[in-house]
């Protein structure tokens, strides 16, 4: 027997898969690539900030338009485009310039070395070893001189050869040459020791030996070194952090800020206008939502993975990431995801001529004011996980695993888990969760599990511990957007489909994620682990305040602030505005949403 396979709906599942695939290369690892370039968690917090709000006005202004025109198909396209170009755009953003490293010349006894010294100094002893092998190198050493080194140059390099030496005794840089053979390179904690060949020195164009005699002052400067070699740079020096102010001078910062407003306008108008689509598309069918987005979880969780393992072995040697490969992979899914929806069929069974007054409705019910304010906490919670882990995950690498080569490919395994084992299960079975416990109750659900999520990301040591952490994400994300876009859809008025969905996720992204986004990055910047803690305690005293809150509600009937009742069937759709078949079709829209086991949306 042949299962029963509904054609309708398989554009649909498609889009959800390949957009989803389209930006998991891509979405979780922009925050970490702005650490990479440079910016703290100050400035990564701040975008993330914006970006939201960015998508909080995107959102609802597309919708409205979507609603208005019947211009769902061709916005819905038009943001897969836009998406897809300004993630590819984001691989030319030029990096900031890194300034020269900083090193330690030392002189005494005969012994001349340059040390330098950082937190992984291991990773790159091993990463020079296998890239230059015997090579030796030119270097140039700018280094800040006081009067005695000058006597040291003077009387041991020089020879008092130079007719000028007296005069540079108050100068105060000293700048000579010297080779390197890489092969005598020393490794001793954190530190790498360059040993300098006594003969091979160049000051003022002249060649003199680096040899300092025993029985005089230890030379030690600090210097500024410059082997004109691209690759050692880039293992060498730190990359700067760097600061709101400094960044908003910066011309890299705005083309890199720039394409990620785009991509979360684009983004912001397809899931919105996706999902409405895919409402219309289900009809009464409210709860087989789930089974249509688990692939969209299916998608994510598969090319997350793949795209950090291509990083991973595209890095390799490399101190700094190669992302080129995800940027690739994001335009050309993107591609086919554009041809996939263009297949859809898209309905609306119904008109508003109001749209803004009886979407407006939603905010004189108290029980849907509650709703939004746990969208808003949600978003806190969100922020981050989107925008902060994946970079704690990079501080514990280096704290307790060392040279982090595989941290990429940890990544993907996180993002993989989260789909496979948490969001894909749980959306799949979010239906019958719901109509078994109730959006009322899933929600409560939802903060009680951001509170344990937090609390044990606090107690990390070994970053690969975080795997089975993971699997509450099927609760954080899978039940909770299930539980967020099944609910609009129901207690939203006929006709205003998408500008409900757009509302409740510019709620959710626009004021929730923004604020946890700058929040979460002060925190951040100041304690990582602190951070997860506080953010855990404040789940948990939310989840107790919602429960109590929605226990007094029900033990004193559902009145909302007018005293009406209930919201999501007549009250929010007998507004005058609508058509005169309205009240007819509210009244069965009703009946059916008690049928499929969403009686508690009703308020009653």
């Amino acid at each position: 027997m042949k299962p029963n396979i509904d054609k309708e709906l398989l554009p649909m599942k498609a889009h959800y898969f390949l957009f989803n695939a389209g930006t998991a290369p891509v979405v979780p690892f922009m925050p970490t690539l702005a650490h990479q370039l440079g910016y703290s968690p100050v400035v990564v917090g701040t975008m993330y900030m914006i970006l939201p709000i960015i998508g909080m006005l995107a959102k609802p202004l597309f919708g409205y338009l979507a609603d208005r025109y019947h211009r769902h198909r061709l916005l819905f396209l038009c943001g897969q485009v836009i998406t897809g170009i300004a993630f590819f755009l984001i691989m030319f953003v030029p990096s900031i310039d890194k300034p020269l490293p900083e090193v330690q010349f030392h002189c005494h006894a005969g012994v001349s070395s340059i040390r330098h010294c950082s937190e992984h100094g291991a990773c790159v002893e091993k990463n020079m070893e296998s890239f230059y092998g015997n090579r030796t190198l030119t270097c140039d050493l700018e280094c800040d001189a006081q009067p005695y080194m000058w006597d040291i140059v003077c009387e041991d390099w020089l020879k008092n050869q130079t007719e000028n030496c007296a005069a540079n005794r108050t100068n105060p840089q000293l700048d000579f040459g010297t080779s390197i053979n890489m092969k005598d390179v020393v490794e001793e904690g954190d530190c790498l020791f360059f040993m300098v060949p006594q003969d091979h020195g160049v000051v003022a164009g002249q060649s003199v030996p680096l040899y300092c005699p025993a029985g005089k002052q230890y030379f030690n400067a600090s210097c500024r070194m410059d082997c004109h070699d691209d690759y050692l740079k880039e293992q060498l020096s730190e990359s700067p952090v760097i600061d709101t102010r400094s960044a908003m001078a910066q011309p890299q910062f705005w083309f890199f800020f720039g394409m990620l407003i785009m991509s979360w306008i684009g983004m912001a108008v397809v899931v919105s206008i996706g999902d409405a689509i895919c409402f219309g598309i289900l009809g009464e069918r409210h709860h087989l939502y789930g089974k249509q987005r688990l692939c969209g979880s299916l998608g994510w969780g598969i090319f997350a993975l793949l795209a950090g393992v291509l990083v991973d072995h595209m890095s390799v040697d490399n101190v700094n990431k190669n992302y080129t490969a995800v940027f690739w992979m994001a335009l050309v899914i993107m591609g086919f995801d554009v041809l996939a929806s263009s297949k859809l069929k898209v309905t609306q069974t119904h008109l508003s001529s109001n749209i803004v007054k009886d979407v407006g409705q939603m905010f004189l019910s108290l029980r849907c004011v509650i709703f939004f304010l746990w969208c808003v906490a949600i978003g806190f919670g969100t922020a981050l996980i989107w925008n902060f882990l994946l970079m704690y995950l990079e501080i514990l690498d280096k704290q307790f695993m060392g040279c982090g080569t595989s941290i990429k490919t940890l990544q993907g395994l996180v993002m993989a888990i989260q789909c496979f084992g948490g969001e894909l299960p749980f959306f799949f079975l979010s239906g019958w969760i719901l109509k078994r416990i109730g959006h009322v109750n899933a929600m409560s659900l939802v903060l009680f599990g951001f509170g344990v999520r937090f609390i044990l990301y606090s107690m990390l040591q070994n970053p690969w511990y975080i795997l089975p952490i993971e699997l509450l994400n099927g609760v954080t994300f899978g039940l909770f957007y299930a539980t967020m876009a099944s609910y609009a859809s129901i207690v939203a008025p006929p006709g205003t489909e998408a500008t409900m969905q757009s509302l409740v996720g510019a709620i959710f992204e626009g004021v929730g994620v923004s604020m946890g986004s700058l929040i979460g990055g002060i925190l951040f910047n100041a304690d990582p682990r602190t951070t997860f803690e506080i953010f855990g305690i404040a789940a948990f005293i939310i989840f107790v305040v919602h429960v109590s809150v929605q226990m007094f509600l029900q033990r004193n009937g559902s009145t909302d602030e007018n005293g009406k009742g209930r919201v999501s069937s007549g009250s929010a759709s007998a507004s005058s505005s609508s058509e005169a078949a309205k009240p007819k079709d509210t009244e069965d829209r009703s009946i059916k949403k008690d049928n499929d086991g969403f009686s508690d949306v009703d308020l009653s």
